[in-house]
């Protein structure tokens, strides 16, 4: 039996893959662990577990986290499997990169985005 903490015949921890991808982001930013865990409002203790695969952060804690990276949520939510990763798309690219809007309003436009791509899509498709 694998242990739901492992991939299928690894035994590596799921988690260890969103934990190294914020240490690698953390470090390429030359932020500490403590000043991470300040700006995320998460303890430095709980961060360094996240860091090194022993706890799975919640959704909201990975928004936190990205945020405090300067990183777009869905990032670290593919990383972490929550959400499934979309083809490559020039606008979606060009709206997670930019820094002068928040999470917020980059969330709004791409599912705004999104939704005239699938209108779009329907209507193009015989009946």
């Amino acid at each position: 039996m694998i242990d739901e903490t492992e991939h299928a015949g690894t035994d590596k921890p799921v988690t260890s893959d969103i934990g190294a991808f914020i240490r690698t982001q953390r470090l390429a930013a030359e932020v500490s662990i403590r000043q991470l865990a300040e700006k995320a409002g998460v303890s430095n203790p709980y961060l360094s577990q996240i860091e090194r695969g022993l706890r799975k952060p919640s959704a909201e804690v990975l928004g936190q986290i990205a945020k405090a990276l300067r990183l777009s949520a869905e990032v670290l939510y593919v990383q972490a499997g929550i959400l499934e990763e979309r083809p490559e798309s020039p606008v979606r690219d060009a709206v997670i990169a930019d820094t002068t809007i928040t999470e917020r309003q980059k969330q709004a436009l791409l599912e705004i985005y999104f939704a005239f791509r699938r209108e779009n899509d329907q209507e193009q498709t015989p009946i």
